[in-house]
């Protein structure tokens, strides 16, 4: 079902995006991974106590005493949720809604390779560029840990971490990819594939932010990734990184579904 012709073209149009992504994350997990010390954690945590609301919205918490701890609270809060967020919403666009949109999907569909075969393809790409974030953050985070802080890190728990946090991607990508799928309008696509994720993001920092909006976070899958549920191994921080894996598959299920059947009018 898959065409490899098509996907080392997606992927060649990929890997630009996928090293400005890389390189972002590796200066924001390495300042952050150096911080982890008495003194630059003691001016962390008072940062924490002078803005409790501002720090509390983007998951940021004071008192971590271990290294996973740390990370969790400074790391998987923000940086690791939103800078891959947005590299699937440019992703799912690039690779289904603007080809749609500007005609040149015609080029793709003219070839002797069925529709589901050109759909499927593409998903792998938008797969594939996510699961390469998430390994890339996932070694480089070991590396610097274990060259700064040596036998502070429990890697267990953090491959176990970060297994929550593909699953969430895969999520988010299936929900652009969707919306890619459906629309043959790029800015409906980009719209509503960056809308959704984007707004359940900003529900999870209103249920931080305050004790009052604290229910707001029923409302949204963010939720689901329970980063500290997940460091303690308890079952229903597992079932929801199941949830969220299995509704990653629905979304891309339905995705190709709907394209293979969908009029094109191109």
């Amino acid at each position: 079902m898959l065409n490899f012709t098509l996907y080392k073209y997606g992927m060649k149009g990929s890997w630009k995006m996928l090293l400005i992504f890389a390189a972002v994350l590796t200066m924001y997990v390495s300042i952050i991974i150096s911080m982890f010390d008495p003194e630059m954690m003691s001016l962390l945590d008072d940062y924490a106590k002078a803005m409790p609301e501002i720090m509390a919205a983007v998951g940021m918490t004071a008192g971590a005493a271990t290294m996973i701890g740390f990370m969790s609270s400074y790391l998987y809060g923000f940086i690791l949720l939103i800078f891959p967020m947005v590299f699937s919403i440019l992703c799912a666009n690039r690779l289904i809604a603007r080809h749609v949109d500007r005609g040149s999907m015609t080029y793709l569909l003219a070839a002797p390779v069925k529709r589901r075969t050109v759909v499927f393809t593409q998903m792998k790409v938008i797969a594939t560029g996510i699961f390469a974030l998430v390994l890339f953050v996932t070694v480089l985070e070991i590396i610097i840990c274990e060259a700064s802080f040596p036998g502070e890190l429990e890697i267990g728990k953090l491959l176990a971490l970060n297994a929550g946090l593909l699953s969430l991607q895969l999520f988010i990508g299936g929900i652009c990819f969707l919306c890619s799928c459906i629309f043959s309008d790029n800015r409906y696509a980009v719209g509503l594939g960056a809308g959704i994720p984007a707004l359940a993001y900003i529900l999870q920092m209103l249920s931080n932010f305050n004790e009052k909006l604290e229910n707001i976070k029923y409302a949204t899958f963010f939720t689901l990734f329970d980063t500290n549920g997940i460091i303690a191994g308890e079952a229903g921080a597992i079932a929801g990184m199941i949830v969220l894996f299995a509704g990653a598959v629905v979304l891309f299920t339905a995705a190709i579904v709907i394209f293979s059947k969908k009029d094109l009018h191109i």
